[in-house]
């Protein structure tokens, strides 16, 4: 058996992580499993009460803000309803909806409305596209060059091993023109439509597109409309005709919901992504064994410390970490398992990364105005 690292912090005589022996990997790799098959095992009736207590607050939100933005008759009664229905569309999107697409309770009798099968949530982003860009691309191949799609966000440039173009030298704004029509833009990029924007045949460039066929691009063009036309028309046309000669005020109302959903969930995720502390690995890396991948997830992605509050608003993604390491658990079990994590990580020697909110987010924005520059080897 490999020697254990102390309990009371890193073991100064055990190696950095990247010099570690297939045995100690194999060490790493077996305390994480056996701590994700405690936890799994334990799931059951208490995390579907959970998740139904969640969506009756999201329920509850939603008929609050549609009522307050409708009857309004001042500016303050009309903006606390804009900010229920913000978090009616923030607790279905992140809280219930991506953990609900990982298959986060799939195996629990009771939740069949959340099975990933079946589940249908409050964005414009298709489903089927979603699953399969983000729960198999970008979990599979996180920071992995060229392999990753989450690395570019259509052409974003995070890393020194991806090709630079000149698009990069923009990019930095791309937060900010962008963050207001997040999930819009996801929409596209799940289905591989941004990757138009792009030169093809880069290999330092991870495409979602099969290829850039006809046919492939009017699939891609299909499913995202299929999401993202129905979604417009129920929050953008239905519910403001309903009002009549005050449709400006509930269009105004559902526009600015959906904005601040956006952009919550922009900085929710770039914080937890994107930074100088994290690793970008090339295209060419390979995480041999259990412990090899985990430390690969871990090393790939920010914690930061939030309220509780605001941690239900985020969908637990301020514990990027542990989602990263185990995306099937539901959101409250990942905020459990957080300090026993971080307590792994630090015993092993592994770097385990914590800031807060605008820390990490700030990094992440310092990291794309660097990587806008052109590689000093073109400049020379």
């Amino acid at each position: 058996m490999p020697s254990r690292p102390s309990e009371q912090g890193e073991d100064r005589n055990r190696p950095p992580s990247q010099d570690w022996t297939d045995e100690q990997y194999r060490a790493f790799g077996a305390e994480l499993d056996a701590l994700h098959a405690e936890v799994t095992a334990s799931l059951g009736p208490g995390d579907v009460a959970y998740v139904e207590r969640v969506r009756g607050i999201s329920r509850l939100a939603e008929v609050l803000g549609r009522a307050l933005i409708h009857a309004s008759i001042d500016p303050v009664t009309w903006f606390a309803g804009v900010v229920a229905l913000w978090s009616h569309h923030q607790l279905e999107a992140i809280e219930i909806g991506h953990s609900a697409l990982h298959g986060a309770w799939d195996q629990m009798p009771g939740a069949e409305k959340f099975h990933s099968s079946r589940f249908r949530w409050d964005t414009p982003v298709a489903e089927a596209a979603w699953k399969k860009e983000h729960n198999v691309l970008h979990h599979q191949y996180t920071n992995i060059v060229g392999r990753d799609p989450d690395l570019t966000y259509g052409p974003l440039r995070v890393s020194e091993d991806t090709r630079w173009i000149r698009y990069h030298l923009v990019q930095l704004g791309q937060f900010f023109w962008t963050a207001p029509v997040f999930l819009w833009m996801i929409a596209l990029h799940a289905t591989g439509l941004t990757d138009l924007l792009h030169p093809s045949k880069d290999p330092t460039y991870a495409p979602v597109l099969p290829d850039r066929s006809p046919r492939a691009i009017l699939d891609a063009l299909s499913a995202t409309v299929k999401k993202a036309v129905p979604y417009a028309l129920r929050e953008f046309v239905f519910w403001p005709a309903l009002a009549g000669p005050f449709c400006w005020k509930v269009l105004g109302g559902n526009v600015l919901a959906d904005v601040m959903r956006n952009v919550y969930s922009c900085a929710t995720i770039y914080a937890g992504h994107f930074g100088d502390r994290l690793e970008y690995r090339a295209r060419e890396f390979r995480p041999r064994g259990r412990g090899r991948w985990y430390r690969m997830q871990i090393e790939a992605a920010h914690d930061y410390a939030v309220p509780s509050a605001v941690s239900l608003l985020c969908g637990a993604l301020d514990h990027q970490i542990e989602h990263h390491l185990f995306p099937k658990l539901p959101p409250n079990r990942l905020r459990e398992i957080a300090p026993r994590i971080e307590a792994i990580c630090r015993r092993y020697g592994v770097r385990y990364t914590r800031d807060t909110w605008g820390g990490n987010l700030s990094a992440a924005l310092k990291r794309f105005a660097r990587m806008s520059l052109p590689p000093r080897a073109a400049l020379a």
